[in-house]
């Protein structure tokens, strides 16, 4: 895993917009009703890390993303743009197009790239000193009326460089906000134009007319019974532990499922469904209280959802499978892999429109957060072939090991390898530290091979 630091400072220039290389239209486009719910008003952060390329001799990174930033700008310029509320139509975002710019700020430090040793997952060791924070208020980051994306490139000792970034969750998702850092990497490799054109299309998502929700939508409302020991843990008492989900670890899951699931289960799910029980049981709820896996489902490559191609907004929901502590943990894992394929089944087109009206009829809610464990797969999400001319990252992916309304609760799943050279799924799991050992020995025992 990621090595520590030696002590290094980070010299950071001044920040500076950048602004869309030629003139582009200015207009008002409104977000779609999946846009702008309340768990989306955050920034996600990412980091990409690369080594020195010798054939990039003599060429300074920063000046070449900024460049091809400022062209990327001129197809995708309302990320140039910013957020505003309408009056008066229950918390509405629009995005005013007028080619104000993203801020981008270039650094240097005495790093290596080594010095980071093998970064298998976030946290990325000292995110804070690579990207680049916009202003709070109040403990909170505002979305409205600030630049949608922030960027910095951070020099490296060795030849190598840092790409930081962080954009507003509102515009992009993880898929969108790769292909628009693809669409960067082309034009900073000499592209004329990106090899997927931008599409807004984000009137697929929005509520339909009068909204009448068609499923309860239990991820938008908190569960009844007593508090989470995860909303109420000091920071300071948590523990931070990656566990590694190899060839042998899926295999012990695989054979815990029953006969007839064997074969149908994916890897994600497995995983999913294993933690789920695991954690469940180390945080020692009661047996009545109601515990949920609240996990992203992807409208991407599904034929009955026919976004158009280029789409780069936000094109997923949250799904949520939903029991007793007592079921979860008195049964087997057979028990809790159906309510995970369940509430993944569960969504369609017609789920992603009740989702866009239950948030114009309530006000764009926040998904429930208490006794709730939110997984987000983003081991697909092309983090580590973003290359901007230096060769494929080090590392890639998430800056933080969650962020915004799901900090502390949440887990992304990553792809690496172990020191084996075996492929795996890797999740760095956050519980309050007299949980950790007996969520350990709860996942050594799913996950002995019989």
């Amino acid at each position: 895993m990621a090595s520590p630091l030696p002590v290094f400072t980070v010299r950071r220039g001044e920040p500076v917009l950048v602004a869309p290389a030629e003139p582009t239209p200015r207009e008002t486009k409104p977000l779609s009703d999946i846009d702008d719910g309340e768990g989306m008003r955050f920034y996600s952060s990412g980091i990409h890390l690369y080594r020195s390329n010798p054939a990039k001799q003599g060429q300074d990174p920063a000046k070449v993303i900024r460049e091809a930033l400022a062209r990327a700008l001129v197809p995708y310029y309302p990320l140039a743009g910013r957020l505003r509320e309408e009056a008066g139509t229950g918390r509405k975002l629009v995005v005013e197009c007028d080619a104000q710019g993203v801020m981008f700020a270039e650094a240097d430090t005495d790093l290596t790239a080594d010095d980071f040793g093998d970064v298998k997952c976030p946290p990325f060791p000292c995110f804070e000193q690579f990207i680049l924070e916009s202003t709070t208020v109040a403990g909170v980051e505002p979305v409205v009326d600030r630049p949608l994306l922030y960027i910095q490139v951070t020099r490296l000792k060795c030849g190598g460089f840092i790409f930081g970034q962080r954009i507003c969750h509102c515009v992009v998702d993880a898929p969108g906000a790769m292909q628009f850092e693809k669409a960067i990497c082309e034009f900073a490799r000499g592209a004329e134009a990106p090899s997927v054109a931008p599409a807004w299309g984000r009137e697929m998502f929005m509520a339909r007319q009068p909204p009448q929700p068609s499923y309860p939508h239990l991820e938008y409302r908190e569960p009844a019974g007593g508090p989470d020991r995860m909303m109420s843990t000091p920071p300071g008492d948590m523990a931070r532990v990656p566990f590694f989900f190899g060839p042998r670890e899926i295999a012990g899951l695989r054979q815990r499922a029953p006969l007839h699931m064997r074969g149908g289960c994916s890897r994600f799910e497995l995983v999913a469904a294993g933690i789920w029980r695991s954690r469940t049981a180390a945080l020692g709820y009661a047996p009545d209280e109601e515990v949920r896996l609240s996990f992203i489902v992807n409208a991407r490559g599904r034929p009955e959802i026919p976004l158009p191609e280029g789409f780069y907004g936000n094109a997923f929901v949250y799904s949520v499978a939903v029991t007793t502590a007592g079921e979860l943990c008195g049964k087997d894992l057979g028990y809790a892999l159906e309510l995970v394929k369940k509430a993944k089944s569960a969504v369609t087109y017609d789920y992603l429109l009740s989702v866009a009206d239950l948030m114009v009829l309530n006000g764009r809610p926040l998904f429930a957060l208490s006794r709730t464990y939110i997984v987000s797969d983003v081991s697909h999400a092309g983090f580590k072939s973003v290359d901007f001319g230096w060769g494929e990252a080090v590392y890639g992916g998430p800056a933080k090991g969650g962020e915004g309304p799901l900090l502390g609760v949440t887990n992304y799943f990553s792809r690496a390898k172990n020191g084996k050279g075996e492929e795996g799924t890797v999740v760095p799991i956050c519980l309050p530290r007299d949980a950790m050992e007996k969520f350990q020995l709860e996942v050594e025992c799913l996950t002995a091979e019989l």
